[in-house]
């Protein structure tokens, strides 16, 4: 071993001035061996010493086991490359994961075929599988080298990273910098040396001491940078480095300590070099696999010893350069047809049974003119890695395909597949670039449709919403002759996207609906899609009576849809969970709505959806509101900030505004209504207005509750009347507006003229009944009772006993409202809607009666995650059971659990049961 290299070895000078970053890692040490894992974001510029600090803390860790994955450039487009490096070891307790967890990881690692896993559940059953391995010993995971990681590990491991509440599990990243996936993790930046450290680590490996101003300049142009100051002088011969003559001219950090490790390059044999390079082109760090290739080659293994001799590789149990500055140098420093020679001969030595896509990468770098059989390879690895979930590697290998293709249609055909895949990893301005490179002309009508309607979905998801319109319109008109299903399908993506507002177009959706109404026919017999299109359609240009048959099919189709037969894409996706609940709505079907949105929940925590999970919880939600439990719709919400909080995702903000509306919580509900109000209004969301109505209503502010419930009503939005009319018809009767009131009840009858729902007819009745007096009045408000006392819509029941409590009063029959205001004020107060409790409590006083005290309850003492864990465990679900459900581990489930228990003081499952229910 060289003197430079013992140098670097040496934990004294490898980290020189380096205790407030020790002092970091120790913390977090401390905290795993305690329970309280814990993760760390070392950052920094190149050869800053954060792989020194790594050795470190494993060597400070020595009671821990060792987990380690290094990000490999080469590798960035290999899905889940970096994070089976990491599991390999522990894999064997993997049969201990839920089902579809175990299933995810076995198809995201190659072990298995199935369908692509959602990156979520891997991400998941990694968490798991560490927190399984660590209930046998403390874990210390490192990932060197972050900035490579390719994309899915880099997501699976930062939900990891989210997840360690209460695991013995240190976990530590060392990056270049912070990128999105590691971003609002716990970060350490890792500074240079200051002048006097750096003069001195300079000092240990100079051969002969230095002129001054020399050195000076050296310490002032490697800025502290350990690496720079320990390779920069060599190579250098101490003439060069005494006069400073051999010192590089200014350039940016890294390319002198590349062109450093270059000048020891040019003093090797040729040999020497190809086998570097051999290593270098190799992103694997299989020995075996390079010895083929350099046999290949005709390289004899005593080449090994010029290259161990100048210290810049390790060819042991696994292929490691000194730093990946040395893998980057060497490879840029060979030519191309050198390169290309090293690559044909990896993907020889490569077998295509084991190893097939990093075969096709080797032949595809290799490949100095396009190769239609390498395309196909390439095609081929593509269709792999879609099972294995990686999006970003499909677009790779799709991309690389198609620059290899030599027909000019075929090329177009695998940019467009490229630009799609790019869309799907989330890489919009990506995919955007390659649909720029399809030449429009090697596209055929169909092929230029599709792009076109990529171009749309894309603009929509921008929130560019007249661009989407535009595309999305235009491709549904061109797919009509070619693809007749394709085109219905689009049209109902631009249709949805037109009624939520989203898309832009001339005429609005309506104008959507009559180009959709023109299109060919779908399927016979049609689809559910083909019948959604139809009933939207003609509910937009002939209104509710002409279209409540079709939405009625509609529903009728969707309840019967076996979500298990689905493609996972299509019953997964949130514009679906969307259409179901806007037909369930209009069509005043609470029991539909309910089953709908607790399908979707449940559909989407199987697969582990994140994003749909979020908003099927958000409708699902809504519905809780809707039955008076808002307790459960509060369970729902936090499910969903916890979600998007652990994957960095924006927090849904309409389904808490409507809650904090409907508690009466003044200053949390006008907080978000304001926050939300300049994007609502520009872009006429509903739930904004809806959620004012709601508060003003319970807060007896009536004028304000029926202009923001008349602004979003008068459009007539599809899917909200039933939220709104009932806030409407209220509002309007307690400002004695009563041509307000008529309209109501005039659109309530064009609804229950044509459907059959005792929600819709109870709210009728209501709405009759404060249009009436007398006898008439009574009837109606009783009727109204009835009809809603058989729904899910408690909520709406106990407005109808508040109202007819308030009537009663004012007719001055006190004994009668009594009954009705004591029944409403005791549901709202269980349910939680403080505002209209706090109403039927003032009439409840004016007719002579005090209302009974409440107290508070000690459930409110608890974090929203302890309710969670307490309420679920109170049902009888096991910690698995819960882990599963809430996506944490059995660890954390016990953490919040021991501080449910001493909260409401209980030692037992038993007890909790008791004293939640």
């Amino acid at each position: 071993m060289s003197a430079a290299r013992s140098a670097v070895r040496l934990p004294g000078r490898q980290l020189l001035g380096r205790e407030r970053e020790r002092e970091a890692l120790d913390r977090l040490l401390n905290a795993a061996r305690g329970g309280r894992g814990g993760v760390l974001v070392a950052y920094g510029e190149p050869g800053v010493g954060k792989t020194a600090l790594l050795d470190w803390t494993v060597e400070e860790g020595r009671q821990f086991r060792v987990l380690r994955t290094v990000g490999v450039e080469a590798e960035m487009e290999l899905p889940y490359a970096a994070l089976q490096q990491l599991c390999s070891p522990i894999l064997d307790r993997s049969e201990r994961l839920p089902d579809p967890q175990r299933d995810a990881l076995s198809v995201a690692f190659g072990l298995s075929a199935g369908r692509a896993p959602n990156p979520f559940l891997v991400g998941l059953a990694a968490v798991g599988l560490l927190s399984e391995a660590a209930e046998e010993r403390p874990l210390l995971c490192v990932v060197d080298d972050a900035q490579w990681l390719d994309r899915a590990s880099a997501r699976a491991l930062a939900f990891v990273a989210r997840r360690l509440l209460a695991e013995k599990i240190a976990l530590v990243f060392a990056a270049r910098e912070l990128d999105d996936a590691l971003v609002g993790l716990p970060e350490l930046r890792v500074e240079p040396l200051g002048r006097r450290d750096a003069r001195t680590l300079l000092e240990s490996v100079l051969p002969a001491p230095l002129d001054e101003r020399v050195l000076d300049r050296i310490v002032l142009e490697t800025r502290g940078n350990p690496l720079a100051l320990l390779e920069l002088p060599r190579g250098l011969t101490p003439t060069q480095l005494a006069g400073g003559f051999g010192l590089p001219v200014a350039v940016p950090l890294s390319t002198s300590i590349e062109e450093s490790f270059t000048r020891r390059l040019a003093r090797l044999p040729n040999d020497a070099r190809r086998l570097l390079l051999v290593a270098a082109a190799d992103p694997v760090g299989d020995p075996a696999l390079v010895w083929r290739a350099a046999r290949q080659l005709g390289l004899p293994e005593s080449t090994l010893e010029a290259v161990e001799a100048e210290d810049l590789l390790e060819l042991g149990a696994r292929v490691v350069f000194r730093h990946p500055l040395v893998r980057s140098a060497v490879y840029r420093a060979a030519g191309l047809k050198e390169r290309r020679a090293v690559h044909r001969a990896l993907a020889q030595a490569t077998d295509p049974e084991i190893d097939p896509d990093r075969r096709a990468w080797h032949r595809a770098q290799a490949a100095s003119m396009p190769d239609e059989d390498v395309a196909v390879e390439l095609e081929r690895s593509a269709g792999r890695a879609q099972a294995r979930g990686g999006l970003a590697a499909v677009a790779a290998f799709l991309e690389r395909a198609a620059a290899l293709t030599p027909e000019p249609t075929h090329r177009a055909q695998r940019l467009l597949a490229a630009a799609g895949a790019k869309r799907d990893a989330g890489a919009l301005e990506a995919a955007l670039g390659l649909l720029a490179g399809v030449e429009a002309g090697a596209l055929d009508e169909l092929g230029r449709a599709r792009a076109d309607l990529l171009r749309g979905q894309i603009a929509l998801e921008q929130r560019h919403g007249g661009e989407a319109g535009r595309l999305l319109l235009s491709a549904a008109r061109r797919l009509e002759p070619l693809d007749p299903e394709l085109a219905r399908e689009t049209y109902l993506e631009a249709l949805a996207g037109a009624m939520s507002n989203d898309v832009e177009v001339l005429g609005g959706a309506p104008a959507v609906a009559e180009a959709a109404r023109a299109a060919p026919t779908g399927t016979a017999p049609p689809r559910t899609v083909d019948v959604l299109l139809d009933a939207f359609a003609i509910r937009l240009t002939d209104g509710y009576a002409a279209a409540a048959p079709t939405l009625a099919r509609a529903l009728e189709l969707l309840l019967a849809i076996d979500v298990r037969d689905e493609e996972v894409g299509r019953r997964l996706s949130v514009s679906n969970t969307r259409n179901g609940n806007i037909v369930a709505l209009e069509m005043w079907d609470d029991e539909a709505l309910h089953l709908l949105a607790a399908r979707q929940v449940q559909v989407a925590r199987d697969a582990g959806a994140l994003v749909h999970l979020q908003f099927a919880l958000s409708f699902l939600a809504r519905s809780h509101m809707l039955a008076g439990d808002l307790t459960a719709a509060t369970l729902m919400i936090d499910q969903a900030r916890l979600i998007a909080g652990a994957t960095g995702n924006s927090a849904l903000v309409n389904a808490p505004m409507i809650l904090a509306a409907w508690r009466g919580e003044e200053p949390r509900a006008s907080e978000l209504i304001e926050a939300t109000s300049e994007e609502a209004a520009a872009r006429r969301w509903t739930s904004n207005n809806y959620a004012r109505s709601v508060l003003y209503n319970g807060l007896g502010r009536h004028d304000a509750a029926r202009d923001a419930a008349w602004e979003a009503f008068q459009p007539d939005p599809i899917g909200y009347g039933s939220y709104l009319v009932p806030e409407l018809a209220e509002a309007a009767s307690r400002t004695a507006d009563r041509a307000l009131l008529e309209s109501a009840l005039e659109w309530l009858s064009q609804r229950t003229s044509v459907i059959t729902s005792e929600w819709a007819i109870g709210i009728e009745a209501r709405v009759r009944a404060l249009l009436s007096e007398g006898e008439v009045a009574d009837s109606l408000y009783r009727e109204s009772i009835a009809h809603l006392a058989g729904t899910r819509v408690r909520l709406e029941l106990a407005r109808s006993q508040l109202l007819y409590g308030e009537w009663l009063r004012r007719e001055r029959r006190r004994v009668d409202a009594r009954k009705q205001l004591r029944t409403a004020l005791e549901a709202f107060t269980n349910m939680g809607t403080l505002a209209f409790a706090r109403r039927a409590e003032r009439e409840l006083l004016a007719t002579g009666e005090r209302a009974r005290k409440r107290t508070v309850d000690t459930l409110d003492q608890l974090t929203p995650q302890e309710e969670q864990v307490a309420r679920l465990a109170a049902k009888g679900a096991t910690n698995r059971e819960i882990a599963a459900q809430l996506f944490i581990t059995q660890s954390t489930v016990e953490y919040h659990l021991r501080k449910a228990f001493r909260k409401l003081d209980v030692t037992s499952r038993t007890q909790l049961a008791h004293r939640i229910s």
